[in-house]
């Protein structure tokens, strides 16, 4: 097992938690907590396996050019492979994104 951190600009701010995926055999979990007076992205992190830090470094990177949300990102992985963590990462963009335009709507 092993833990990572990663530290992002971030600009967006989120009202509610977001959570997608699940921790099972090739999968992974994401979890999205709203941080609003922070002006950062923090991602924590665990992974079933080891030495794959610079694919995590580059797929996160490549997710965060797109922007961040000032929030606490968690990430429990179990062998997801990074088109799946993309995808993940994609999911959970999508719903942050939708959950704070229906907040501003209101």
């Amino acid at each position: 097992m092993q833990s990572l951190t990663f530290v992002y600009d971030a600009d967006m701010v989120l009202d509610r938690p977001i959570h997608v995926g699940v921790v099972a055999s090739g999968d992974l979990e994401i979890v999205i907590i709203p941080e609003p007076d922070r002006l950062s992205a923090t991602v924590a992190l665990r992974t079933s396996v080891d030495g794959f830090d610079a694919i995590w470094e580059r797929v996160l990177d490549r997710f965060f050019k797109q922007g961040a949300f000032r929030a606490r990102y968690q990430i429990n992985d179990f062998g997801a492979t990074p088109g799946l963590v993309s995808l993940r990462l994609a999911q959970a963009r999508e719903l942050a994104v939708a959950a704070s335009e229906s907040e501003a709507a209101q």
